[in-house]
């Protein structure tokens, strides 16, 4: 307040003549009236201070409510981001079904996996996706460890007795293929001890057997087999061919062509077959009688005719005979030396009618 009253003090000199000023009319500010308006100047000071504060608390302590659920409306979007921080707590427990399903199934740990969203869990089950199938591959192998009596198992496959006969005798073919004869006629013997009705590896190893000149062996395999099965023809005419290269094999080889004879009825090559032998064993109106039915399947046969000659003409009937030979003669199929037979024959039936 000094400075005020100096100032005060200053005005009033400068506004005299003189440089003096009334000192009546200019006084000193009492130190009464200096000290209210102290106490004014710092009671407004410190309202305005108080009014300060309380609009500073005011701003400050403002509820933040508004601005934030201002952000939330005006941006929708970021909302559902939030939602699937809780989902992995009740997620963990969806795999728990995952686990108790039957191995059997697998196509319930595909939904389950299906379903879990994060991909924290999307690791772990799959895990247990590539862990579960293993278990019902464990199934087929448990149904085939017991296979049937008649089965066996190879390569992870089940094989029946006669495919394993049939594999048997394929690897027997490659075998032969390959020049291994010794080899292969060994698993042909072996291929019929598992199967002694498998026709195709008896026919093989007879044939094996003729070319490395063991006829009696082969002899004994077509004995066996027919003595399983009757009905093969062309093994009984096989049969009865190496029994007549033997010393009065021509009963036994009769007695074979008879057996198989009801099973060839249709067989006009069986039927001459079977005549040739009888004519052998000098039974010729039994071998003109299947002669005959044997050029009821082929007529033109020229060979044929001309056996049928030779038997009516043993068996006494010259006429007749005289007509086969013509037939065979005419038919032109005779080689030159059978064709020179048949002309001799002609000229003898000739000459005995003549007489």
């Amino acid at each position: 307040m000094s400075l005020i009253n100096k100032m005060l003090q200053d005005l009033d000199a400068r506004g005299t003549p003189d440089g003096r000023g009334d000192a009546a009319g200019i006084r000193s500010v009492p130190e009464r009236e200096r000290g209210v308006s102290r106490a004014l100047v710092f009671g407004g000071a410190a309202g305005l201070t108080a009014a300060a504060i309380a609009l500073g608390w005011v701003y400050l302590k403002r509820p933040p409510v508004p601005p934030v659920l201002v952000n939330v409306a005006s941006n929708p979007v970021p909302a559902p981001v939030p939602v699937p921080v809780p989902v992995p707590v009740p997620a963990a427990v969806a795999p728990a079904p995952v686990a108790a399903a039957p191995a059997a199934e697998p196509e319930p740990v595909f939904q389950a996996e299906e379903t879990v969203a994060p991909a924290s869990l999307r690791a772990e089950d799959l895990r247990r996706m590539t862990a579960k199938p293993a278990k019902p591959a464990v199934a087929p192998v448990v149904k085939t460890a017991v296979p049937v009596a008649s089965e066996r198992i190879i390569d992870g496959k089940q094989v029946t007795p006669q495919q394993r006969v049939e594999n048997e005798y394929r690897r027997t073919l490659a075998q032969l293929q390959d020049g291994r004869v010794s080899d292969a006629m060994l698993a042909l013997q072996q291929t019929l001890q598992l199967d002694p009705r498998h026709q195709g590896a008896r026919e093989t190893l007879v044939r094996l057997l003729l070319e490395a000149q063991r006829p009696d062996e082969a002899a004994r395999q077509l004995q066996l087999s027919l003595a399983l099965d009757p009905k093969q023809p062309a093994q009984a005419m096989m049969l009865a061919r190496l029994q007549l290269d033997k010393a009065n094999g021509g009963a036994a080889a009769l007695d074979t062509l008879m057996r198989s004879l009801p099973y060839a009825s249709d067989s006009g090559e069986y039927h001459a077959f079977l005549a040739g032998v009888l004519q052998r064993e000098q039974r010729y109106r039994e071998a003109a009688d299947h002669y005959q039915l044997a050029l009821q399947a082929a007529p033109d046969n020229g060979v044929w005719w001309m056996g049928l000659g030779i038997a009516l003409q043993a068996d006494n009937h010259p006429a007749q005979a005289r007509q086969a030979f013509e037939r065979a003669k005419g038919l032109q199929t005779l080689s030159p030396q059978l064709q020179a037979f048949v002309e001799r024959k002609l000229v003898q039936l000739t000459a005995a009618a003549a007489k």
